[in-house]
Formats: structure tokens, C-alpha cells, sequence
């Protein structure tokens, strides 16, 4: 009978005292959420289901649909750059599933690389915010004007090369952290900066020379001191790297006695489907 009481009065306590609430889920732009279950569902560090994201077409193009009369208020810095990561995220995987499984024969590209698709980045059109877009053109000229180089390493590309597409979408909310991740992250990953300290080299990603402008503009002026006889480039891999890298890289760096190389950029597709 004590026992019975003991464990009555157990109840009786639980049901009044409060519990410690469960983290909210991080906030998504409604716009966004049908993507973002998507990511969630099928990209994983960076690679893509690509033939199972196929089987879901109905959700992904009625996402891909709605970005097409979606309003961005153009004061809303925040809403713009998660907008059109999003939108040219999505319009690269539909690029790609529209296509899949690719199979080109132009000998410059992978057989499997988005490049094999005619026109994929200068010429196919999208909408978007009521406007008919490509994929360069959403980068060159809406993208880059935002002043955010970090932007430019969320963009997929649909490559292995490519910024690393995440498994969730951008949200105005936390652009600005979501961005500083992604930037942290660079410095981790050797298919965009790899530090050889054994052969004095800087190795980069041809990215930071497509949109030299952009990264000079963003990340030269975070360069220490010493290294102002270097080019503006230079400096800016250098400021984006600098902050996160490893003290033994560091300690590379401020010998200043190394050079930089762009190494080729690596097309093919970022598939996770049979690995």
C-alpha cells in the first residue's frame, strides 16, 4: 500500500510541475518549407538522391511553380539572398532531374555533369519573382549586386565542386548565420581552399576567379596587414580562410612564402544515388 501511495504521489507531482519545453524548430518562410522538407529528405552533405527526387516531381514542381509569382520586397536585403539562393538551388536540381540520368558525350565534361545539358546555366529560362531568369543571370546579376560573396558558396551548381547544397533551405530569419556556416565550412572542405604546406601551395577553387570581383570586394579588406603586397584575390582567400583555419595553417600562411594556384573545377554531378 505504501508503494501504491508513494508512486500516486509520484504522478500526482508529474502532472503539476512544468516541463523543460522542447526546442523550437528554426523558423522557415513559408514559401520555403515544401523545399525545405525536400532538402531535408534528400540531400545529404552536399550529394543528392537524385533518381528518388525524381519520383517526387509533383511537390518539387509545385514549389518550383510558386517561386514563379512569388513577391521579394526589394528593401529586404535578407529576403532577396534567401530567395534566390533557394530559387537557383531548386532551378539547378530541376535543371538536373529533368535530365536525369545524364549521360552526355561532350568530351570536356563528365558524362554525368549538368554541363551535359544544352544551354543548362547560360540559356535555359526559369521564373522567379515574376521574372524569366537563368541561372547566371540570377548570379551575376542579382546575387553578386547583393554585396554577399558568402552567397556565392551556397550555390549548388549541381557539381561536386560547387558550394555544398545543404539539407535545409535558406530562410530570412537566419540568412546571415546560415551564410557564416557556410563560409566556416570552406576552409573544411579541400574542393574549395586546400593548404599543401609540403609544396608551398594554395590551392583554390576556380569559383573565387569566376566572381574575382565579388570576393575582393567582400573579403579583401579582412587580410592582415602583411600580406598587402599580395594580389586583392589573394587577400581575400586569405580573409576568408584565416579565421577558422588551423593554428599549423596559420602558422604556413604568415610565412607568406607561398603561392596561389587555381586547380581545375570538378563537374560531376553530386549524386548520391548508387554510392
Amino acid at each position: 500500500m505504501k508503494y501504491l501511495a508513494t508512486l500516486t504521489l509520484v504522478f500526482a507531482i508529474s502532472s503539476v510541475v512544468p516541463r523543460a519545453q522542447e526546442p523550437s524548430p528554426p523558423a522557415v518562410d513559408p514559401l520555403h518549407r515544401a523545399f525545405d522538407t525536400i532538402l531535408d529528405t534528400y540531400v545529404r552533405d552536399g550529394l543528392v538522391y537524385y533518381r528518388a527526387l525524381k519520383g517526387e516531381r509533383q511537390r518539387f514542381d509545385a514549389y518550383v511553380a510558386a517561386l514563379g509569382d512569388a513577391s521579394v520586397p526589394a528593401s529586404d536585403r535578407n529576403k532577396q539572398l534567401a530567395f534566390w539562393i533557394n530559387a537557383y538551388n531548386a532551378f539547378v536540381l530541376r535543371t538536373v532531374i529533368d535530365y536525369y540520368p545524364i549521360n552526355g558525350r561532350a568530351a570536356m565534361y563528365p558524362r554525368n555533369s549538368i554541363r551535359q545539358v544544352p544551354g543548362a546555366f547560360e540559356k535555359r529560362p526559369f521564373r522567379a519573382a515574376g521574372r524569366t531568369v537563368t541561372l547566371d543571370q540570377i548570379e551575376k546579376d542579382i546575387i553578386v549586386p547583393l554585396g554577399d560573396a558568402r552567397a556565392l558558396l551556397a550555390l549548388g551548381r549541381g557539381a561536386l565542386d560547387g558550394g555544398r547544397l545543404k539539407s535545409e533551405a535558406y530562410t530570412a530569419d537566419r540568412v546571415d548565420a546560415q551564410l557564416d556556416a557556410i563560409a566556416k565550412e570552406s576552409v573544411d572542405r579541400h574542393e574549395l581552399v586546400n593548404i599543401d604546406r609540403a609544396n608551398g601551395v594554395l590551392k583554390v577553387n576556380p569559383i573565387f576567379s569566376w566572381r574575382e570581383s565579388a570576393f575582393v570586394e567582400y573579403y579583401a579588406n579582412k587580410a592582415p596587414a602583411e600580406f598587402q603586397q599580395r594580389s586583392p584575390l589573394e587577400r581575400a582567400v586569405l580573409g576568408l580562410i584565416r579565421p577558422t583555419a588551423l593554428q599549423t595553417e596559420l602558422d604556413f600562411l604568415e610565412r607568406n612564402q607561398f603561392s596561389m594556384q587555381f586547380r581545375d573545377f570538378d563537374w560531376r554531378l553530386n549524386d548520391l544515388t548508387g554510392r
